[in-house]
């Protein structure tokens, strides 16, 4: 049994085609099509429910697959182990939410490129629980991602805390809420968010309906400087970090409300698989480096605040 016929069947499994798995692979769809075959005549078993769309691993494939992870993970292993220094080779696949991206595009990239050159880094980035089923599904090897802080990531799933913060509502200077307010009073007013799926904005939505309340989105945006922008030209009211506010070209034209039945904090984590094999190193590089550069925003927030 060779290791082509493993990686096409991790291949299918995690993009759910063949027409995704030989983009992967550079190959040909029939190729992977005989490739799975191959396997499974070697193993003899049906490792894929046929027909069904997206392809879905019988109960055999699913105990293959993770063997097949496995296997390939020890000999990607075995080759860093061998090559000269323990030089770590490969691709290193990282997700990051939305809200991370400034911090973890930054600093901790410019670390791992410069500790492991040999190592491909490939990023994605989308909201936190695309980013978790992902990794689950080996299709990323980790994720910085934000959660409520009443939420935690699946036990499957190796996490390390990376961050608490509180957020803050803000509204433009000239909008009509008093500067102390309850989600009642809120409520009459549209919000600018992110689109759904987002932390934040169901955060929001699940206190309001737990007090009888509606969310009304006025406008969806998925990076925090417009929405601020629109806060700022009096389109509704956000939720935001001190520190993103903080750096915001527009903090002067928004003021902070205070909310009384309001005052949700955000927890910060990166998740991976519990065995990340060679990998280890890289994945604990970037956690410390992230770890070290959001706190180092959070603090600089917080100066920033009290000297305000």
């Amino acid at each position: 049994m060779n290791t082509n016929g493993l990686e096409a069947f991790l291949a299918v499994v995690e993009t759910g085609s063949l027409m995704a798995a030989a983009a992967r692979l550079n190959l040909t769809q029939p190729g992977v099509t005989r490739r799975v075959q191959n396997l499974e005549d070697q193993l003899g078993v049906q490792l894929f429910e046929r027909p069904a769309k997206p392809l879905r691993p019988t109960a055999a494939g699913r105990e293959a697959y993770e063997h097949a992870r496995r296997v390939l993970q020890s000999i990607e292993d075995l080759r860093s182990g061998a090559s000269p220094n323990g030089t770590i080779r490969g691709e290193l696949r990282i997700g990051v939410t939305i809200d991370l991206a400034d911090a973890a595009l930054a600093a901790p990239i410019d670390r791992l490129r410069e500790a492991f050159p040999d190592l491909t880094i490939r990023l994605t980035s989308g909201w936190s629980p695309l980013l978790m089923e992902q990794v689950a599904r080996n299709q990323i090897d980790a994720a910085a991602i934000t959660l409520p802080d009443v939420a935690r990531p699946p036990e499957d799933l190796a996490a390390d805390d990376l961050l608490t913060q509180t957020v803050v509502v803000v509204a433009g200077r000239d909008l009509d809420v008093p500067d102390a307010a309850t989600l009642a009073d809120l409520s009459r007013h549209p919000w600018v968010t992110s689109q759904d799926g987002c932390g934040f904005r169901t955060t929001l939505r699940r206190r309001m309906e737990a007090l009888g309340l509606s969310l009304t989105v006025g406008v969806e945006a998925p990076y925090t400087d417009l929405r601020l922008s629109l806060v700022a030209r009096g389109m509704g009211l956000a939720i935001v970090t001190p520190g993103k506010l903080a750096r915001s070209p527009f903090r002067d034209q928004i003021r902070t409300i205070s909310v009384e039945d309001f005052e949700p904090t955000i927890r910060s984590w990166l998740v991976h698989r519990p065995v990340t094999g060679r990998l280890r190193r890289p994945i604990a590089l970037f956690r410390d480096a992230l770890r070290a550069d959001t706190g180092t925003e959070a603090v600089s927030s917080l100066r920033g605040s009290s000297a305000g």
